[in-house]
């Protein structure tokens, strides 16, 4: 009777501690909610540190076991990022329990794997074939970003002692060792080097417990996706290791591609990273198939990062540099609304709601000629006179910028109006984005109670969508870009003239002779490899330079969320497909997620194209809708 009293006691303490706890968490408000989220995030070892993908950190001590290699000629590196092609990307849980990663680097191939649980992390680097013996791991230790971690080193035994942890972190690193000095444990390649950090476990142990981690994730992964596993390791492993903790701001976050983000810090002791606006709202999206968490962070952030003027940047970086003279497609209410139908956390739409609509109203006053939207750069009052800060503002190529379609073709002779800071075309891609915005926005709002959001919201796509229809083309079979100046359509087409269908505008009839006369087209958008940014007949075909010619995932994925809308099943699916293809010959080969493809070719371009950028796995995130293991948003929803 004791113990059974003792029990219900216990199981009571339990239950009210959780009613009690999940008050708390209920009498938060929505930004102290997504705070105590990301500090939650926070936590654990994981690759946080942007500047190495070798750079095992443990939050929020700042702790960290840094890789340096030395390879037979004495060449010290201590730096290596996926983008580079030093490093092939295995698996990466989103929590940093297990990692996986291959260097070739001159004389050096090794493989890099860990498994981490609370404080205790395991690394171990086995030499691959063809590693020149002579090289030399160096192990070291050390605090980042100035958090306060005292460190000890004897002989290949170490502690760390984190100011704001009470007990010491102790461990050990075997292999054939060859000195310790200061801070730095060196090794030979020749063989294997494990260390094992907050436990005691002999190297045998260690490697059973690596297996038995990348057993665990690898085995699930193939069980949950079957077939699709590959597809969907690789938006996984891009997204997993393209994330990062920037001390600067203090948040986990996920940038495009590590690469990226070097330039854009100040002090390399401090980090650097640079989100991008459609960009971070995909990685949101892309995120919500395994990770709640990392697709709230992500969406937040980009939207948090909303300019004075009242939008959405083009990008935002460190101590407050972004793109105060333009914004980027407004895909914000897509993925926000897509997280709220996964999720259904109506304090995610409180917290962003807000800046949505304030960008959405933005848009409206101050990209509208005659009724539909135009790209643009506004001009503005310079804030931190950063190096390039004011270089394409207010000019054609800001206005470019803005479209997220740098270069494209259909900006080609196209005045830019510096007095209304825009450039003269309706551009229906935007337009069609913009009712399509003022839709999900209307969901969202009637969500929460805002009716008269709701009847504004449901007005302004009504008359767009009015404006929209008098650029559909009879006689082509399907919509233009209309210069302001002169009336007159632009006859040089891109996936985005498909997006009416995004917005549900066109008839099924209209929908069907878009897709047959222009999307599947070969003389224009078909092929083996889909969908170009650029016709195939087009002279800026042959460019093969950025946006001119190469197939861009996020075109992919918006034509077919706009096919979503229609009876189009077999299109989908010939999408979906190619796109899978497209991404698997990248992926399987080398472990590469590109940042665009050759249209010709169907691999990655040498130049201007990013080996390890994570909207390159849009191509993943189609198929995966397609093949049923993510709901699609339908506009009429």
């Amino acid at each position: 009777m004791k113990k059974f009293l003792e029990y219900y006691l216990l199981i009571s303490a339990v239950c009210f501690w959780l009613i009690d706890s999940h008050a708390e968490t209920k009498d938060l408000c929505p930004q102290q909610r997504y705070e105590q989220m990301q500090r939650e995030l926070a936590t654990g070892w994981n690759t946080w540190d942007t500047r190495s993908a070798l750079t095992h950190v443990l939050l929020p001590y700042g702790v960290a076991i840094d890789l340096h290699v030395i390879d037979g000629k004495g060449i010290r590196k201590n730096s290596f990022t996926i983008g580079s092609g030093l490093l092939h990307a295995g698996p990466h849980t989103y929590d940093g329990k297990y990692t996986d990663i291959s260097l070739r680097w001159n004389d050096q191939k090794l493989r890099i794997e860990s498994s981490a649980d609370s404080l205790e992390n395991i690394i171990r680097i086995t030499p691959l074939e063809g590693n020149n013996p002579e090289g030399k791991i160096i192990v070291v230790l050390k605090g980042v970003w100035q958090r306060d971690v005292k460190i000890q080193v004897n002989g290949q035994q170490f502690q760390f002692r984190p100011g704001n942890l009470k007990q010491e972190i102790k461990g050990q690193a075997y292999g054939k060792w060859i000195k310790s000095e200061r801070n730095e444990i060196t090794f030979s390649t020749q063989e294997p080097v494990t260390i094992c950090c907050g436990s005691d476990i002999e190297p045998v142990k260690a490697q059973n417990k690596l297996r038995e981690s990348a057993d665990r994730f690898v085995n699930n992964n193939k069980k949950q996706y079957g077939d699709d596993y590959e597809v969907y390791n690789a938006m996984q492993n891009v997204l997993s290791w393209d994330n990062i903790y920037d001390p600067t701001i203090r948040k986990v976050i996920t940038p495009v591609s590590r690469d990226w983000n070097i330039n854009w810090s100040s002090n390399p002791n401090y980090g650097g990273f640079v989100l991008f606006c459609w960009d971070s709202y995909f990685a949101s999206m892309m995120f919500s198939a395994g990770n709640r968490e990392l697709a709230y962070a992500n969406a937040v952030e980009i939207t948090k990062s909303i300019t004075e003027s009242g939008f959405v940047p083009n990008f935002y970086s460190g101590n407050d540099y972004k793109s105060r003279d333009r914004s980027q497609p407004p895909v914000g209410s897509l993925a926000v609304w897509s997280l709220y139908k996964k999720y259904g956390d109506k304090w995610l739409l409180e917290l962003l709601y807000p800046d949505l609509i304030r960008w959405n109203r933005w848009w409206d006053k101050n990209r509208n000629i005659d009724g539909l939207l135009c790209w643009g750069s506004s001009p503005y009052p310079r804030v931190t006179y950063r190096n390039h800060e004011y270089g394409s503002v207010n000019n054609h190529y800001g206005g470019c910028l803005e479209s997220g379609l740098d270069n494209s073709h259909m900006f080609d002779n196209v005045p830019f109006d510096t007095e209304r800071h825009m450039l003269l075309q309706n551009d229906v891609g935007l337009s069609s984005l913009y009712i399509m915005d003022c839709k999900l926005l209307a969901l969202i709002a009637q969500e929460l109670g805002y009716k008269k959001d709701v009847k504004e919201l449901r007005k302004r796509a009504k008359q767009y969508s009015i404006e929209l229809q008098k650029l559909w083309d009879e006689e082509e079979g399907l919509y233009y870009n209309r210069r302001t100046d002169t009336g007159k359509k632009n006859p040089r087409i891109s996936p985005t003239n498909f997006y009416p269908m995004l917005a549900n505008i066109p008839s099924q009839t209209q929908a069907e002779r878009m897709v047959k006369e222009h999307l599947m087209n070969p003389q224009e958008f078909w092929g083996e490899w889909v969908i170009p940014a650029t016709p195939r007949n087009d002279p800026a075909f042959k460019d093969n330079d950025y946006w001119r010619g190469r197939i861009w995932a996020p075109l992919n994925f918006l034509v077919y969320m706009g096919l979503q809308n229609y009876d189009l099943p077999e299109v989908r699916k010939a999408v979906a497909q190619k796109s899978k293809a497209l991404l698997l010959k990248e992926w399987l080969k080398d472990g590469s997620v590109y940042e665009n493809y050759d249209s010709v070719l169907g691999e990655g371009p040498h130049r201007r194209s990013d080996r390890f950028y994570h909207w390159g796995a849009l191509l993943s995130y189609i198929a995966l809708i397609e093949d049923g293991y993510i709901a699609p948003i339908k506009i009429n929803d």
